[in-house]
């Protein structure tokens, strides 16, 4: 029986190698997956990313350009309006820190810089201050910019595209019939579109998920199928951090075995795109960490927006021990 199984994922990972998709009873058969089962399944999955990036791991960082201050009521959120998180709050960072910022980036190794801001989408004047930095920033260092500035218009993306931004992250977070469990200030619509308006405007559609907030394995298929029909070329994946006054603090449906399948689960569904362990990576997969790189290929480096992550060095050092390399930016 086991043996079947084990052909299962490799069988798996031959078609979807050939241009072909799983059904979604095959997908699903990976987050259902035996926990006995997570060694082959992850050979399988490596075979995939092993096609399509080698060993390299692109590394990400973050800047948390606006803090708090936020009107959306999103339950995951220490920003949001309806949290009662102890965080700092402030409003947009200035030219010369969000360019000091990069310069952290470069030496921590990030191939990309990511520029976020909390808020329901960015004002005109905010848009003027990302794109004033992104042109100093791209005018000295090989960086790739992403800019994560909640829900835009076209003719707003046209402008950071024109000021050198790259990719711009807007997260579907969950499925459409599990959205309004997460939040109703804005709609499903909302998310999908910013995402459209992105890709028009010329800029690499960044979108992905959060693990962990009530969904079902039907969920997590939905907004992969959502995800390939908008053709994002990166997916950060999230496991959820219950943060401690916020809607979701007491949700705790995660584990580390669990975790790794989803991102075999996201790199079957996605073979060829950049599949990134973001927020919520030491937390949920702790000591299993190191095992998501052989489905993934991205992670972050450093903090995130209001919750701590690895020092970059421990980073790194995983990233050697796996025998996997940092790969350098190119623009």
């Amino acid at each position: 029986m086991q043996t079947t199984v084990h052909n299962q994922w490799n069988d798996y990972a031959e078609r979807v190698l050939s241009g072909k998709q799983l059904t979604r009873e095959e997908a699903l058969s990976i987050l259902k997956a035996d926990d006995r089962e997570i060694l082959p399944l992850l050979d399988a999955a490596y075979r995939v990313r092993s096609y399509h990036y080698g060993n390299k791991v692109k590394l990400n960082m973050i800047i948390n350009a606006k803090s708090g201050l936020c009107p959306e009521n999103c339950g995951y959120c220490s920003q949001s309006i309806v949290s009662d998180a102890p965080i700092e709050k402030y409003s947009f960072l200035d030219k010369k820190t969000l360019v000091n910022g990069a310069r952290e980036a470069v030496k921590r190794q990030a191939g990309t810089y990511c520029i976020v801001a909390s808020g329901r989408g960015a004002t005109d004047r905010e848009v003027d201050q990302v794109a004033d930095a992104v042109k100093e920033i791209k005018a000295e260092m090989p960086l790739k910019i992403c800019a994560c500035l909640g829900i835009v218009s076209e003719e707003k993306a046209r402008r950071l595209q024109q000021a050198g931004v790259e990719r711009y992250n807007h997260n579907l977070n969950t499925s459409a019939g599990h959205h309004n469990e997460i939040t109703t200030s804005h709609t499903y619509g909302d998310r999908v579109e910013t995402v459209q308006n992105v890709a028009r405007a010329g800029i690499s559609p960044c979108s992905g998920v959060i693990v962990g907030m009530g969904e079902t394995a039907h969920d997590i298929y939905d907004m992969s199928m959502e995800l390939r029909g908008l053709d994002a070329d990166s997916i950060p994946v999230n496991f959820l951090n219950a943060i401690e006054g916020t809607p979701l603090e007491n949700m705790d449906d995660l584990n580390p075995r669990y975790c790794l399948k989803v991102l075999a689960f996201f790199r079957f569904m996605h073979p060829d795109k950049e599949i990134r362990i973001s927020g919520g990576r030491e937390v949920n997969l702790r000591s299993l960490q190191v095992m998501g790189l052989y489905a993934a290929n991205s992670i972050f480096v450093g903090d995130y927006l209001t919750t701590e992550g690895q020092v970059a060095t421990t980073d790194h050092e995983m990233i050697e021990d796996l025998g996997f390399e940092i790969e350098k930016c190119a623009l």
